[in-house]
Formats: structure tokens, C-alpha cells, sequence
């Protein structure tokens, strides 16, 4: 006998949707995932524990398709329990209300700020606020630092914000938030407290909660129309009534079209039987494009990413950009006499430019082809642009000036402020991923264009078959992504707990 439900992809989402789904006693539940299990803190690695700084210790090596500059980016995944959210920078953001009202008025009910809000609430105890907007008793800690532990780039970028006009925002997760602050994170003296140490690390005594890693899973199997269990790349079928896919933007796509899940000629092209003709399988990828400017300043300890600023077009207009600091970092001497640079990280959070995530082969050992599309919106690059300008302009004002040691490294002190032709080119050159890809199985009431699931996660076509991730996000949120995964999860948890998956 099979368990009640499988959960593919023990990352953000799934520590979450085992975690909440097992509380029902009589629910049996199976969390399957692909990298390694450390389930106490005593076994963490090193550098999955600290939330000094992101690490990319277990990953999936994922690489963009080359850009129109030959790059292949790297494109971080995490292969362990606990995902992304345990190896991540730790940014526990939110983003605008209207983002997720636009998702409602995409055609997902259940989905307006005001309806996860709630949810947002449940998943946090916020160490700083206590208001209608905030937690107090969710399992995820979220603080932003104080003053006196700011390193002096991070105290200094804030200041030099403010003298540039930009407002002082003490909390970035409060609505209509625009202007420069501490980040907001969910670490706890110095722990990065993922989902698997937040949620999962409570679950895991409970008898109906079973956790299996280092199993990759290649398919769905598919019986008649209804999901019935999932079968590994070595071949071992586990079955379940329910099937939760979790494997984030770009696996939960490509596990979707192997299993016969997709477009109907393109899977044909590959050989692959088709279940169910849904087009929109791995279509509107989006991800947050960054790109730096690089300054040479003397080393400091302390967390290296502690103050942001987010701003927007204009003052009433939604936000659309991020400007953090990262660094200090220690560099070699010919790279900066002082021996460290820091960045001015410029992550453009309403791009315009749409991407994809295709399987290259039906074999589950290739890895899918993914186009992230950065800045192939001429709107995206020319916003890029303009926040390199003021990321300049904060670095040439006091008191952040002071603690730059030399001339500017990138984009180079021989681009001027004014050519914005030579800064285009030097943002085309260094683009790189925030690494917040979604809507790789977007939610949306029309199968037959561009929707992979229901608003409840439901996929279309395929019974007993959900996605629960950052993938079936419609529209990406102007901010990181893992606090939305985790609220996402909350929130189709609650439809998962029903007997027949509906509220």
C-alpha cells in the first residue's frame, strides 16, 4: 500500500507542504528528495549552517543556454533537504501587495494580498515588529540587524542612501515600502534557519512522516488519467493517492514533460507519450536579473548583506528595483590594494523579459535547457542601466565614499555616467541570476494557453497530480523568493489537507 501523499523536492516548498501535511495523524506522507538529509544541527555542514553569506556546497550545476554574448551562466540549485532555503543569502522579503493582487487578477482566486497575508503571518515570528502586518509565532525567526552589528560598508551604504535622497525604511516587509534599510532575515544567531531546520526538524519524530534522500525521481507514473505514484531514475516505483511535485522552476517542468506532461509536439519530437497536452509546461520562466558595481574598500567582518534599498519608478508607482550591499569580500592584491571589494548589487525585481526550461532529452540524467531571457526586454536593460547610475551616485556620496580605497572596478571608471551605451555593454557582459526563477508551471484558469495548474496547484488534465512551488508563480514577486515559497506552501497545504483536495 502507497502513502496518502508523495512530496517530490525536499527544498523550501516541500520541507513546508511534509511538515503541514503531516500533522494530520492519519495522513501518511513520503518526502523524497535528491540530495542529502542532515537532520540535526549537530550534522549540518559548515557552511550550510552559516547564514553569513550564500554557499553553493550541493548543487545541481545547473548552466543557462548561451546569451547573445556566448555566456552560460550558473544557475545555483540546491540538492539537499532543506533546498535553496539552506544555502541561500537569506533575504526574508515579501514584496508588494500588488503583486499578489495581480495574481488574483490573473484569474487565481484565492490569491490577493489580502488572502496570503495571513499566511505570510503564519509563517514568520518577526523579532522586530508586532502589528497586523507581521507574525509573532510562525516557525520562521525574522530579524533585521541593528546598528551596532552592521559592518561599516553595510552601515554606510544606508547612510549614504538617505543623503541621496532615498527614505529610511525600517521594515522592507511593511506595504508601500520604498526607500533604504536593514534586510530583513531569517537567521537566528547566525544559523540560516531553512525550511528543514524551521518546519521539517519538528516533523520529523511524527510515524506517519516518512523522509527519503538521495532518491531522484525521473517520472510521474501515470495510470488511466490519475497520478498514482512517481518512479525514480533507478527504477524503484513508490506509490502514493496524492502527488505533490515541489522540485522548484526547474525540475517540477521537466519531471512534468518526461512523465508525458506538456506540449504535445514538442514531446513528440522526443518520443515521449503524451498524457497531457498543456503548453504551458515550462514557458514563462522569469527570474530576476543582477548585475554590480564593484568598488576596492579595505576588509570587515560580519554578515555581508545587511542593508537594501527598494525603489520604484516613481514615488507612487510599484517597486522595481534593489540596491544591496555584498561584502566586504578579501581579494587578492592586484584585484584591490586594500585587500577587499564590496558591491552595490543592482537585481532588477519587475522584469519584462520571459524565458523557458525544455528538456533536452527524455533522459532524467540531462539537464533541461533553460533560457532565462535576461534583459531580452530592451526595458529591462535600459532600467538596468539607469540603476547602475544611481548605485554610482550612492558610492560617490559620504559617508560611503570614504570607505572606497581606490577606483571603481566594474563597470570602470573609463564609462561615464552619461554613456549609457558603454554601461548597456557592461551590464550585458556581467549579467547574472538573483537566482528567483518562477512560473515554469504557472497557475491560471487556461490550460489551453498559458496555465500548467489551477489556483489551488491542481495540474490540469491529470488527476491527483499538484505543484506547489515557486513555479506555478503567475507573476514574480518584487522580491526574493523564498518568503513566497514559503507562504505558497502554507497555503495550498490547506487545500491539501482536505480529503479530496479541495477546500
Amino acid at each position: 500500500m502507497g502513502a496518502d501523499v508523495i512530496v517530490v523536492g525536499g527544498g523550501t516548498a516541500g520541507c513546508v507542504l511534509a511538515a503541514r501535511l503531516s500533522e494530520e495523524e492519519a495522513c501518511s506522507v513520503v518526502l523524497v528528495e535528491s540530495g542529502p538529509d542532515y537532520p540535526t544541527l549537530d550534522e549540518l555542514p559548515a557552511d550550510v549552517a552559516d547564514a553569513s553569506e550564500p554557499t553553493v556546497g550541493h548543487d545541481w550545476g545547473y548552466q543557462a543556454e548561451a546569451d547573445s554574448l556566448d555566456r552560460r551562466i550558473s544557475l545555483p540549485r540546491a540538492r539537499l533537504i532543506g533546498g535553496c532555503s539552506a544555502t541561500n543569502g537569506c533575504f526574508a522579503l515579501r514584496g508588494a501587495p500588488a503583486d499578489y493582487d495581480r495574481w488574483h487578477e490573473l484569474g487565481n482566486p484565492g490569491w490577493s494580498f489580502a488572502e496570503v497575508l495571513p499566511f505570510f503571518r503564519r509563517l514568520e515570528s518577526d523579532l522586530d515588529f508586532a502589528d497586523q502586518w507581521h507574525g509573532a509565532d510562525g516557525p520562521i525567526p525574522i530579524r533585521r540587524h541593528p546598528v551596532d552589528e552592521l559592518n561599516p560598508i553595510q552601515r554606510a551604504f544606508i547612510d549614504a542612501a538617505v543623503q541621496a535622497g532615498h527614505a529610511y525604511v525600517a521594515d522592507h516587509n511593511r506595504p508601500g515600502a520604498l526607500g533604504v534599510g536593514p534586510t530583513p532575515r531569517n537567521v537566528r544567531d547566525g544559523l540560516r534557519m531553512s525550511t528543514a531546520v524551521a518546519y521539517l526538524s519538528a516533523a520529523r519524530h511524527r510515524p506517519n512522516l516518512t523522509i527519503r534522500s538521495g532518491v531522484t525521481i525521473g517520472w510521474v507514473r501515470i495510470a488511466d488519467g490519475v497520478a498514482v505514484g512517481v518512479r525514480s531514475t533507478t527504477g524503484e516505483l513508490i506509490e502514493a493517492d496524492r502527488v505533490v511535485l515541489a522540485a522548484g522552476s526547474y525540475a517540477s517542468p521537466a519531471i512534468l514533460a518526461r512523465s508525458g506532461i506538456g506540449s504535445a509536439a514538442r514531446l513528440s519530437r522526443l518520443g515521449i507519450d503524451v498524457v497531457a497536452d498543456l503548453p504551458a509546461v515550462g514557458e514563462h520562466l522569469i527570474d530576476h536579473p543582477i548585475v554590480a558595481v564593484d568598488l576596492p574598500t579595505r576588509p570587515a567582518d560580519g554578515p555581508r548583506f545587511q542593508a537594501i534599498a527598494t525603489l520604484a519608478p516613481t514615488s507612487a508607482g510599484p517597486p522595481d528595483l534593489h540596491l544591496f550591499t555584498a561584502g566586504p569580500f578579501p581579494v587578492e592584491r592586484d584585484v584591490s590594494e586594500a585587500g577587499a571589494v564590496f558591491g552595490i548589487v543592482a537585481g532588477l525585481i519587475a522584469p519584462r523579459s520571459r524565458g523557458s526550461v525544455r528538456l533536452r532529452s527524455a533522459d532524467p540524467d540531462d539537464p533541461p535547457l533553460i533560457d532565462v531571457a535576461h534583459l531580452r526586454h530592451p526595458d529591462d536593460l535600459a532600467r538596468m542601466v539607469e540603476a547602475i547610475v544611481e548605485a554610482r551616485r550612492i558610492a560617490r556620496t559620504e559617508p560611503l565614499a570614504a570607505l572606497v580605497t581606490g577606483a571603481e572596478l566594474a563597470p570602470g571608471p573609463t564609462v561615464a555616467d552619461d554613456d549609457h551605451t558603454a554601461i548597456a555593454d557592461s551590464v550585458r557582459a556581467r549579467v547574472a541570476s538573483y537566482h528567483h526563477p518562477v512560473g515554469t508551471c504557472r497557475m491560471g484558469p487556461d490550460p489551453d494557453h498559458d496555465a500548467v495548474v489551477d489556483a489551488q496547484g491542481r495540474v490540469y488534465g491529470v488527476d491527483r497530480l499538484w505543484v506547489a512551488d515557486a513555479s506555478v508563480m503567475p507573476a514574480i514577486p518584487a522580491a526574493g523568493t523564498n518568503l513566497p515559497t514559503i507562504m505558497l506552501a502554507e497555503r495550498i497545504s490547506t487545500w491539501l489537507r482536505t480529503p479530496s483536495g479541495t477546500p
